[in-house]
Parts: C-alpha cells; structure tokens; sequence
C-alpha cells in the first residue's frame, strides 16, 4: 500500500509538470545525475572488514581523506576537495556506508565507519595522512582522530553536525514527516519533483542555506551549490546512507573531544542553518590547540567562500606538514 501511494505521488509529479515533457526531464536528469558520477572520477573498490569499500583516488602530492557529507558518496568528496586537488593535493574520497557502491553493514556507526577508512587506508598503503570530514562526514573524522591517532595528520571538520553541549534532542518527526524521511528519501522521482517545483525549498532546507546568497553569488559558485543539490541523486542509491546520517546527526555522539591529538582546525558559517557553527567552537574549544574558523555568511554549503576555505585547508595542511 505504502509503495502505491509513493507511486501515486510521483506520478502526480510528473503529471502537473506536463506529462510528456516531465518523463522526458526526469529521465534526462537521472541521466545527467548518474553521468555526473562517473564523470567524477575512476570508482575503484578496496576489501574493509565490512566488504568492499568504494572510494576513488585523484591527483598527485600528499594525500588526505575526504569524507563527504549527507547526500553524497566519493563523488561529492571529490567536488568538495576540487581546489585542493588543483593546490597539488592526492585526495582520496570514499563512499561511506550505505552510499553508492559501499555496503551498508549491521553495524553503520561512526566508529565502524572510522575503522573502515582504516581498512582503506591499509589497502593503500597509507600510514597517517590529514582526514577532513564535511557535514555529517565529521562525525566519522572524529571518530577516526580518536580510535586511530597514530594515522591522523591532521583533522579538519568543515560545517560540522557535530555535538554540541546543551543542544536538545529534536523532537520526533509527526508521522507525515516520519512518513517522508522513510519513503521519500528512496524515490528519484520525488526529489527529481522537489529539484523542479520547489528548488529554493530545496536549497533551504537539504542545504540549509538562504536561496538568495545561491542567487547572488558568482557563476561558479551557483554551479556548484547545483552541483551539491543535484548530487543528491540518483537517491534510491543512496537512501541507507541518507537515513544513517540523519538518525547520527539528530543525536550525534558525544565523544572525548580532548583526547584528540591531531592538529585540527573547525570551520563552519554563522548563518548556517543546520547551527554548525557552535559545533566547531565547541571542537575548537575541546581539542587541545584547536583553531576555529567562523565564516559571517554563506549557508552551510560556504556560498561565496569555497576558494578561501579551500585556501586556508591547505595552508594549514603544509603547516602540519
């Protein structure tokens, strides 16, 4: 019953968009959507105590790991770490659990995942390298920079959903929006309808960033911040991950912060919507010899700042050597 009525939905979709000309679109975003992901860079697959691992392995100098946030997989950790690429940076960008072609195990939490990027690490022959993690992927950088600090570099959390102290649980979801979080997150079709009817909605609430900082920013910032969004499909490929992130986001770990012994750097943006910026003041004020970097505005996916961030990862990067 419940898979006919998400059928119906979607079809109504297509149907008010003009029936035709909406398969058409739907078919031909897919389409892109998946193009993108190959065009990002070679999917290579690694064994992990949890299966294999899927990751890919771009450019040449030292390397770091890029874990990627909600909505994502290797491809998004390679569009976020694109500047660091071009700085001369190797960036090696897995898929996490549940994510493109990574298995999602019985066990998907941070810990297992920051074991599992041990795993990869093994596979590589990599003994210690920097770790940043973006979004709901610092929660398993974390995780990493605890359990295995002999091989963390450096950690640099950017936008981090993270815990922060006195930071209620939210509550939980009404049964509609229970309903949507465990069904609609597994259909293309109606995220494809969300991407054409409701594109700021969209951008406001998955990105969790004003839509009118998207509309004034530069070119190239609008085609990443698409970028991002689009990303998000195809979603029946990734909707483990989806609903890993948001049950690890919604009541993130609160882990032993001043145990970590990596040089680490937070950085997040005041008018975040997701509130990440207490969260890295939070890190910043935690871990021994911290910096923190606040940002005034740009959303939670730095609207109009992704070459500064960038910039100042990597010098910060060759300054830990």
């Amino acid at each position: 019953m419940r898979r006919r009525n998400l059928l119906k939905l979607g079809t109504a979709a297509l149907v008010s968009a003009g029936t035709g000309a909406a398969i058409w679109d739907y078919r031909r975003v897919l389409h892109d959507a998946r193009a993108a992901i190959a065009a990002a860079g070679p999917s290579l697959r690694a064994p992990s105590r949890i299966g294999p691992q899927e990751y890919a392995d771009v450019g040449d100098g030292p390397p770091l790991l890029m874990i990627h946030g909600t909505g994502g997989g290797f491809d998004q950790g390679l569009l976020f770490a694109r500047r660091l690429i071009q700085q001369g940076f190797r960036v090696i960008a897995p898929s996490r659990f549940g994510y493109l072609g990574t298995a999602f195990p019985a066990d998907p939490g941070p810990e297992a995942q920051a074991d599992a990027l041990a795993d990869l690490m093994d596979s590589l022959g990599l003994d210690r390298i920097p770790v940043i993690g973006g979004s709901a992927g610092a929660i398993p950088a974390l995780a990493f920079a605890l359990r295995h600090p002999d091989r963390t570099r450096a950690l640099v959390p950017i936008v981090p959903a993270t815990f922060v102290p006195g930071r209620p649980a939210p509550p939980p979801p009404n049964p509609l929006a229970a309903w949507i979080i465990e069904h609609g997150l597994r259909s293309d079709a109606l995220v494809w309808a969300g991407l054409r009817l409701a594109r700021r909605q969209m951008i406001a609430t998955l990105l969790a960033t004003d839509p009118d900082l998207v509309e004034a920013a530069a070119h190239d910032e609008q085609d990443r911040v698409s970028a991002i969004l689009h990303g998000i499909l195809p979603v029946s490929l990734k909707y483990e991950g989806l609903l890993n992130d948001a049950r690890w986001a919604a009541a993130p770990p609160d882990f032993p912060l001043d145990r970590i012994t990596a040089p680490t750097l937070a950085i997040s943006v005041e008018d975040d919507r997701f509130e990440t910026a207490a969260a890295a003041r939070h890190i910043a004020a935690t871990v021994p010899g911290a910096e923190v970097w606040i940002l005034p505005e740009g959303g939670h996916v730095w609207v109009g700042h992704d070459q500064e961030i960038m910039a100042r990862i990597g010098d910060f990067l060759r300054q830990v050597g």
